[in-house]
């Protein structure tokens, strides 16, 4: 499996703070095209996930751990934790 460019965690930050802002946005009476433009991008987002890493990833996005991952460490990926072991 492949990793994604941009870390999963970084997107969904990106993806909060769409939403939040055409939540403000729309709450404050901004124009109806800027809420507009915010809420297209809010549902562009894990559009766009969904189709760069199936669904996988979008449940990722969607979804985060509750808990540390299993495997201990720093939530290292595979391949981190195998250079790690000498």
């Amino acid at each position: 499996m492949s990793y994604p460019q941009v870390p999963i965690a970084r997107t969904r930050v990106k993806l909060v703070v769409c939403a939040a802002l055409t939540a403000v946005a729309a709450t404050a009476g901004l124009p109806v095209w800027t809420v507009a433009a915010l809420a297209l991008t809010s549902l562009a987002i894990p559009l766009a996930v969904g189709l760069a890493g199936g669904g996988p990833l979008l449940r990722e996005l969607l979804l985060p751990a509750s808990g540390p991952a299993v495997g201990g460490g720093l939530g290292h990926t595979p391949e981190e934790r195998e250079r790690f072991v000498t």
